[in-house]
């Protein structure tokens, strides 16, 4: 026994790490054979390694099917090069999770529904890695269009109706210590991709998200009311916003701030917002950074979007004013964007404290349009600098300037340029 503790305590002051235990999820009856469906055996893995005290559970050589799974403290869920968690192709595998704790699932958006894939509610010390794939079989929830493009930039449509559609692939809710890293995740079934809500220290990446652009809703990393988070070295490719910040507390028991939250080293592709903040009427948003991306081949490069509602009964007016302040965005590339790179917009109906010292430096810009900045009446944006920016502007012949400032207050420009070619 003695040897064993000497042993232990000499690998520990020489700085290595005793791994927990690897649960491989063959051992509890799955099979990656892409026919058995294996939610049961992959639950029970889940279940045993959390109850030991944390591990990996592993999946590897092979495609598995699965539904609903929840991720418990401890967990690592590995999914190895040669595995692929598939969803089931069956909408009905997927019904919403009962005794969630953390939310009140009257209150989330995307139709009241908590229903996802992979799951997390108040779990601690959970991760998702390994370089294999999650893929949400999104081909069996989509149908075409009749008439393609007619919506204005999607091609297909939800096969179901929104109460019964998978609204998210991964949720995790008021979830500490998170750590999602190198997986590959594609075929969304137009819902979010993964959605981060009131969640404490949070590490993301290396993340490929592969989404169909033509596909409609299936975002790529949400945000929302969460601390200290970190997105780096991810490839998102989506048919709706790449990445959103925002503060929607309207499911939580009180109001929660979304703060500090690091983006960089990404490339983002999308029909929508490579990043976007805020939506109507959310909470405070504060204290961010943006750097060192490349958002191409999109619609619009970055927003801060405070629209009126075309859902109003999922926004409760008067519960908190939006506050988006100190955000930081810096060395940016932005090139085949067709409508504006920047974005930033208040409308009517919105509840607004302020959006307020929002600094750029070191932007590059080539859009169809110039960039767009509307505050409104008694209610301006405030205290945007603009430091060596670029902004061009691909215009047709006879293409009106549109370059727009209305309802702005403190805006300085310092070596930056705006240019028609």
């Amino acid at each position: 026994m003695k040897r064993i503790v000497f042993a232990s305590l000499f690998l520990l002051l020489a700085g290595v790490t005793l791994r927990a235990a690897d649960y491989d999820v063959r051992k509890y009856g799955a099979k990656g054979d892409g026919v058995k469906m294996n939610t049961e055996a992959i639950q029970k893995a889940i279940d045993a390694c959390s109850k030991a005290g944390g591990g990996r559970v592993v999946l590897s050589d092979g495609v598995y099917l699965t539904g609903p799974i929840q991720l418990k403290d401890g967990v690592d869920l590995h999914l190895e090069r040669t595995a692929r968690l598939l969803a089931s192709p069956n909408i009905e595998d997927f019904p919403d999770w009962k005794d969630v704790k953390h939310v009140n699932s009257e209150n989330l958006p995307r139709g009241n529904r908590n229903a996802c894939m992979i799951f997390a509610d108040e779990a601690e010390r959970i991760a998702i890695t390994g370089h294999g794939v999650i893929d949400g079989n999104g081909t069996h929830h989509i149908v075409p269009l009749e008439k393609p493009g007619n919506s204005g930039k999607w091609f297909f449509k939800r096969k179901y109706p929104n109460e019964k559609t998978l609204p998210r692939v991964v949720f995790f809710a008021g979830c500490k210590d998170v750590v999602i890293e190198d997986v590959t995740m594609t075929n969304q079934p137009s819902g979010w991709s993964y959605w981060i809500h009131d969640c404490d220290r949070v590490m993301m990446r290396g993340l490929h998200i592969l989404a169909e652009l033509r596909y409609p809703n299936n975002d790529g990393i949400h945000i929302n009311c969460s601390r200290d988070v970190t997105v780096s070295d991810c490839h998102i490719q989506t048919g709706d916003d790449c990445i959103i910040i925002r503060a929607n507390s309207r499911s939580l028991k009180e109001n929660k701030p979304l703060e500090r939250v690091v983006v960089t080293n990404c490339i983002l592709r999308t029909c929508c917002y490579g990043i976007r903040i805020a939506f109507c009427n959310d909470g405070v948003m504060r204290n961010c950074t943006f750097s060192n991306l490349v958002i191409t081949d999109s619609r619009d490069g970055i927003g801060i979007t405070l629209p009126n509602s075309s859902y109003p009964r999922n926004y409760d007016f008067g519960r908190e004013k939006s506050l988006v302040e100190n955000m930081v965005f810096s060395n940016i590339v932005m090139d085949g964007i067709y409508g504006r790179p920047i974005y930033a917009f208040m409308k009517d109906k919105n509840e607004v404290d302020a959006v307020r010292d929002i600094h750029f430096s070191n932007i590059r810009a080539t859009a169809n349009h110039f960039p767009i900045f509307c505050g409104r009446e008694g209610n301006p944006l405030q205290r945007f600098s603009f430091d060596n920016c670029s902004f061009v502007r691909v215009s047709e012949p006879g293409q009106k300037e549109d370059i727009i400032f209305q309802h702005v207050e403190g805006f300085v420009f310092n070596n930056t340029t705006f240019e028609t070619r």
